[in-house]
């Protein structure tokens, strides 16, 4: 049997999280096609008959601007020396860039194994297009690294890559108990989903300025009630997020609120409050409070 950690690394919007939910089978990482969705490591457990893959999805690595920024670049590089293997996804529809080579010279160069994983080959229709976006990726690397072609969205060639995977992973027990899939609480994602109804539903001035923060989570047999907050940086986000009489706050409640219903499956009462939170990406103490701090 074997069993490690694998990490998933690559530029922000190539597909990590939807690989991972792709490969579980099942939603535990949000997914939208805005950068910087995913702002924390996020565990994502594999088991069969083989052994177990524990899944490290990161954010999207690109430069930092702000205290935020730095937050979700160090989650990236710390989830490199523990790793028994690094997946390099990268977007195969178009041949490597400079956020590629970064990531390739400043976190690639190490000696745990990486496979490059090329994502969304599936858009391009000319092979040739293909073998010469791969040979741009390959190039990145002094030593000859192995390649799988996958499909995130379709699911195409995910067994290949799992059994890639095995080859490389070393001899041993199941780290997690086999029917565990994550290990993220139910206020983690309760807060995760929250945030990505907003990302869906908001044009590109509200994003990556808004923070979400369950203040009160209830348990009981019947229903879960929920109340969180949602930070914004200035009055005119807020106003953003309110909408008119109320109906994008309404509209973002309405789809969290059913999404956490299939997650707990039972009833699920959702109040949200707007909040103003004045720079907050750039404030130590905002980025505590909401979670975003490295762990010790």
């Amino acid at each position: 049997m074997k069993s490690g950690f694998v990490t998933i690394i690559g530029r922000p919007n190539v597909g990590k999280s939807t690989l991972l939910n792709q490969i579980l089978g099942q939603k535990i990482v949000i997914t939208t096609d805005k950068a910087q969705t995913t702002r924390k490591r996020i565990k994502g457990i594999y088991t069969t008959d083989k052994g177990q893959i524990v899944f490290v999805d990161t954010p999207g690595v690109h430069k930092p601007l702000n205290k935020l920024g730095e937050f979700l670049l160090d989650e990236a590089k710390i989830s490199i020396p523990d790793a028994d293997l690094i997946l390099f996804l990268v977007d195969g529809s178009e041949p490597a860039g400079k956020g590629d080579r970064w990531i390739a010279e400043n976190l690639l160069e190490t000696e745990i194994p990486v496979i490059i994983v090329m994502n969304k080959v599936d858009k391009l229709k000319k092979p040739e297009k293909v073998e010469e976006n791969l040979l741009s990726y390959k190039t990145l690397f002094q030593k000859n690294l192995p390649v799988v072609r996958v499909s995130a969205k379709t699911g195409r060639n995910i067994d290949t890559l799992i059994n890639n995977i095995f080859k490389k992973l070393p001899e041993g027990e199941l780290l997690y108990p086999e029917d565990v899939v994550t290990e993220e609480t139910m206020r983690s994602v309760a807060e995760e989903v929250i945030r990505e109804k907003i990302l869906l539903n908001t044009s590109d001035e509200i994003p990556h300025s808004v923070a979400v923060k369950i203040e009160k989570y209830q348990e009981t047999n019947e229903i879960d009630r929920i109340y969180a907050n949602i930070f914004c940086e200035t009055k005119s986000q807020k106003g953003i997020l309110i909408g008119k009489g109320g109906s994008m706050l309404k509209k973002i409640g309405t789809e969290a609120r059913l999404e956490l219903e299939k997650i707990v499956e039972k009833k699920v009462f959702l109040g949200l409050e707007v909040k103003v939170e004045k720079d907050w990406r750039k404030k130590e103490n905002s980025l505590k409070n909401f979670g975003y701090e490295q762990e010790k």
